[in-house]
């Protein structure tokens, strides 16, 4: 079955070049196969999709967000990181259907598609108990939606609260006898389980796919950080991992390993291609040489970076050494949302705010960075992440009529700083239309939104007292987080937050 858009506009090939005159985009099955002069002849039997108000480009690739985290939205500002993370993975499990999980799933699948994501990377944390059913409705709501998506079970077989220094110092013995007596699903298990869903939805072969997700260097022993790494490998997988994210993790590397968490991951033998580490914002020039000799992308999350106050990453100093560059937003309880116009639109402004105006990083690299980054950390950007003949058809319409592209002098400047997700009216994965005219094409919104809105009101007084129960670990928390602020760091590393 063929698809001709007509008579549109479009951003073709890696860089995002306009066509400098309407162009006809024939897509047969899931590829694009032609990108021609509008009306050069006439389009082929099938589908025709009348493109004159439209502008096509690459679908936006997410490159990382937590679906667990959907219940939380909105629950918590003011709080850095370290404070924060412990009520979005509360002490007692909140007890959840599987139609629960889907519905939590959805409510980041709808807003990603919305605002013209193609492609979803979901590190979803299932601890500390993993249902099959539970995981099964993760990958069910992105099957049903349309979306591509990579799922990544969040992995760690150390005890979560010792992922930061001075724990024995600061925590009543008691707190560290029940903590420590929380059962852990062993290494083991934990690949055992990942495994069969390698097998059952590899990349290659399902547009829903699993990816390895160790969760971070100072929540995994080194024995089962490398297994996981052999695994991603033997599965040919793409591998994410969240890496100096905050100061704080930049001191606990230095006093679990002796060095940075990134000099630990390159002397064990961790830092290859195909891998992406999350955040990477305390960085010094030695670790981005590192980064850029090994080939491991920095996926880049600019809303969430602010929201929890980590910082500003260097991403000119990473470009400039070669460093690959992606985009996400991260979870719906850190920054609210998964709309990648915003992401968009925050990685190009706010870099702005560091170093001379001549190495600013502007909308090109920002679109760049969204697209073929993200095809790039994910090892397929021969497929996806541009409008080009012979690639998979995930592209985005946005509406040139709207007053974000009146009058149209650069649609580049004007899709990353003007636009927002009220202007996608067209998103196609794999060469179908699941998104068109404002309106959902696979599922019932609505109703969807309505199961949502119950489901929490039923789950909410879970949500309130857990975040009761964490109260009673925040001062030892905080204490822990203060500490480590008074702990020196290299000199050499790049400044990502205003001094007091």
């Amino acid at each position: 079955m063929k698809t001709t858009i007509v008579n549109c506009h479009a951003l073709t090939g890696e860089n995002a070049t306009p066509t400098p005159a309407p162009v006809d985009i024939e897509i047969d099955g899931r590829l694009i196969t032609d990108i021609r002069p509008a009306g050069a002849r006439e389009p082929a039997p099938g589908t025709v999709i009348d493109g004159r108000e439209l502008l096509i480009a690459a679908g936006l690739i997410n490159g990382h967000h937590h679906s667990h985290e959907g219940f939380y939205k909105g629950r918590k500002d003011n709080l850095p990181l370290e404070l924060w993370m412990n009520y979005v993975r509360p002490l007692k499990p909140i007890e959840l259907t599987p139609r629960d999980v889907y519905l939590r799933t959805m409510i980041g699948a709808i807003e990603a598609v919305r605002s013209g994501t193609t492609t979803l990377c979901d590190d979803t944390n299932q601890s500390p108990r993993i249902r099959p059913d539970h995981v099964e409705q993760v990958f069910q709501a992105y099957e049903d939606i349309g979306i591509r998506a990579n799922v990544g079970i969040t992995l760690f077989d150390k005890p979560f609260f010792r992922a930061v220094p001075f724990v024995d110092e600061e925590f009543p013995k008691e707190l560290l006898a029940e903590f420590d007596g929380t059962r852990m699903y062993s290494g083991a298990e934990l690949l055992d389980f990942v495994r069969g869903l390698a097998r059952d939805h590899h990349p290659s072969t399902h547009r829903v796919a699993y990816m390895a997700a160790p969760s971070a260097p100072q929540r995994c022993t080194q024995e089962f950080l490398l297994d996981v790494r052999r695994m991603a490998d033997d599965f040919d997988l793409p591998l994410m991992i969240h890496v100096q994210e905050t100061r704080m993790q930049v001191v606990t590397g230095q006093l679990f390993y002796g060095s940075t968490m990134i000099e630990y991951l390159h002397r064990i033998g961790f830092m290859k291609p195909k891998t992406a580490f999350i955040h990477g914002i305390w960085l010094n020039p030695r670790e981005i040489d590192l980064l850029a000799r090994t080939g491991v992308s920095i996926q880049h999350n600019p809303p969430s970076n602010l929201k929890v106050g980590s910082g500003l990453a260097p991403v000119r100093e990473l470009l400039k050494a070669g460093v690959n560059v992606s985009l996400g937003t991260d979870g719906c309880g850190s920054i609210e949302g998964t709309d990648m116009q915003n992401a968009l639109y925050l990685a190009a402004l706010l870099q702005k705010l560091r170093g001379d105006h001549t190495d600013w990083v502007g909308a090109e690299e920002a679109f760049y960075a969204a697209t073929m980054g993200g095809a790039r950390a994910l090892g397929r950007d021969k497929e996806l992440g541009a409008v080009e003949q012979g690639r998979v058809a995930d592209i985005v319409g946005y509406r040139l009529d709207r007053i974000p592209f009146a009058p149209l002098n650069n649609a580049v400047n004007q899709l990353v700083y003007a636009a927002s997700r009220a202007e996608v009216d067209l998103v196609m994965v794999d060469g179908e239309v699941i998104e068109r005219d404002g309106k959902l094409t696979r599922i019932d919104e609505a109703a969807i939104i309505g199961e949502i809105r119950e489901a929490h009101s039923r789950i909410e007084p879970q949500l309130s007292a857990s975040e009761i129960d964490v109260e009673r670990i925040s001062p030892h928390y905080e204490r822990i987080y203060r500490r480590c602020q008074c702990m020196e760091i290299a000199p050499d590393t790049y400044p990502a937050r205003l001094s007091h």
